[in-house]
């Protein structure tokens, strides 16, 4: 699913997060869905809160065990949470993520830098809104993707003027087993846009398979930024 415009979200007044170590997005073990804002495209991906055994216990919330898992069945939607970060303070996204099903592409037919192929088993971004220049709105797409390698980048198919697309994951790395990320969130903003970026305005969560009309399942889990 491409994700078009839709982040450009309304403007609003976003007070500045104090200066911590530590600034957490997802405390699945204690916050509800609820917390996260919801946007459909094409049917609906479902998001479900559960514990796994085998998940990491080493969370920086004490969420012990807790996971979002992501069902997409030709479906897109997504979920997001606004949260003004000071990149200054806390550069590092990190998270934690599984793909438990991912977007078959074994006859080398999904391209996902174009429209059809635009469908991501999993996928994080950060976005900086543009106020009231919505055309100011940009966002880094960090996904797992099922056709490019690890460590490419490219235009969003829908808006590649203000979404970039970063494989964190590519097809040739191991399902079935959670991995941890880090990324340097401003540096990604100068790479891929070659713009300063100090303030992000939220956080998105997607799995979707609208495109390419397959099933994709996902778990994600212990979404934070820390200062180093």
């Amino acid at each position: 699913m491409g994700i078009g415009l839709w982040f450009l979200i309304p403007y609003f007044y976003l007070s500045p997060v104090q200066a911590e170590t530590i600034v957490n997005i997802s405390d699945f073990a204690n916050e509800p869905l609820s917390a996260w804002e919801s946007k459909s495209f094409d049917g609906e991906t479902s998001y479900d809160i559960m514990t796994d055994a085998d998940a990491p216990v080493d969370s920086p919330s004490g969420a012990t065990r807790h996971i979002l898992v992501a069902r997409s069945n030709s479906s897109a939607s997504g979920l997001f949470k606004r949260q003004r970060i000071d990149l200054q303070e806390t550069p590092y996204l990190n998270w934690r993520w599984r793909i438990d099903k991912g977007i078959t592409n074994a006859n080398g037919s999904i391209d996902e830098t174009q429209k059809s192929g635009d469908d991501y088993a999993a996928r994080i971004y950060v976005i900086v809104d543009g106020k009231l220049i919505r055309i100011n709105s940009k966002a880094v797409n960090y996904v797992w993707s099922s056709h490019q390698a690890a460590g490419s980048r490219w235009d969003n198919a829908f808006a590649p003027n203000n979404a970039k697309m970063l494989a964190v994951r590519g097809k040739d790395d191991t399902t079935g087993q959670w991995r941890q990320e880090k990324r340097h969130v401003a540096n990604d903003f100068k790479l891929l846009f070659n713009r300063d970026v100090r303030y992000i305005d939220a956080v998105a969560i997607m799995t979707d398979t609208d495109n390419t009309q397959q099933q994709a399942q996902a778990a994600y889990a212990d979404i934070y930024f820390s200062a180093d």
